[in-house]
């Protein structure tokens, strides 16, 4: 399917990796000019032939760096993609998480959302584009992850159902995706997240990433991959997704069993 997304333009946070940066890859294959923005920008954000943008997007400052660059380089947005997230992420129970660290999850996996879209709108508006923003399961499942990030994930999701219906009058497109559990890099080492949630099970990672499917319920067998979620996005930015507008999108292999 042609999505005919030639010559359109994005700005996708979070793009140094992973959802990110299949996002960036499945956008300029579209034939779209992409804003990357990360904290850091990799070697492989490079590759993309996206222009790059280094910020800090828990921050204002960050945040307004990376729309501003967009505007000056691409002459308008057409996608947002808010897809930075996570941050600071330990296997802590509620009493355990202080003040600075619920400020610093909300900062990275919510208000970067407000303030790249508060920023983007204009241009947004001007376009008739769209906006999709990456939340999480979590912000369903909230006991399946640290209590800060799924709240922060779940005000996210209702953040994406309040502008769609605020924009979509003005011809502004507003989704959301929420991922489970995808093959990504913190699973890397036993460090990262991923590796902690390996070790809560007494596995280490090669032998949890193996056993965990099945004892996650994941119909499909395996977990998502982050091209997966590129294609969704790719496809929501499109004409061909016209109707489609303040739909939570779950994508986790079957994992979620409710209506």
């Amino acid at each position: 399917m042609d999505l005919l997304l030639d010559s359109k333009t994005a700005v996708v946070t979070g793009a140094g990796r992973g959802i990110g940066l299949a996002t960036v890859k499945s956008l300029t294959a579209e034939g779209m000019r992409v804003v990357g923005a990360a904290r850091t920008i990799t070697p492989e954000l490079k590759e993309t032939g996206a222009v790059t943008v280094s910020a800090d997007l828990s921050t204002a400052e960050g945040v307004r760096t990376v729309i501003d660059t967009a505007i000056t380089e691409l002459g308008g947005i057409d996608l947002l993609v808010n897809n930075v997230g996570g941050g600071d992420l330990t296997l802590q129970g509620f009493l355990e998480i202080e003040d600075e660290q619920w400020l610093s999850l909300f900062n990275l996996n919510l208000l970067s959302t407000v303030r790249a879209s508060r920023a983007a709108l204009p241009s947004l508006i001007e376009r008739h584009g769209a906006i999709v923003n990456i939340s999480t399961l979590s912000a369903r499942l909230p006991g399946t992850a640290p209590v800060a990030y799924a709240s922060a994930k779940a005000a996210l999701t209702a953040l994406g159902k309040a502008l769609a219906d605020q924009f979509g009058p003005q011809g502004v497109r507003v989704n959301t995706i929420s991922p489970g559990f995808v093959n990504s890099s913190i699973y890397d080492s036993p460090e990262n997240f991923g590796g902690q949630i390996a070790s809560a099970f007494g596995m280490d990672i090669p032998t949890f990433l193996a056993q965990a499917p099945a004892t996650l319920g994941l119909t499909t067998g395996r977990f998502v991959e982050p091209a997966e979620i590129a294609s969704l996005v790719a496809y929501l930015a499109s004409g061909a997704a016209g109707s489609i507008s303040g739909v939570d999108y779950i994508v986790d292999g079957g994992q979620f069993k409710a209506v």
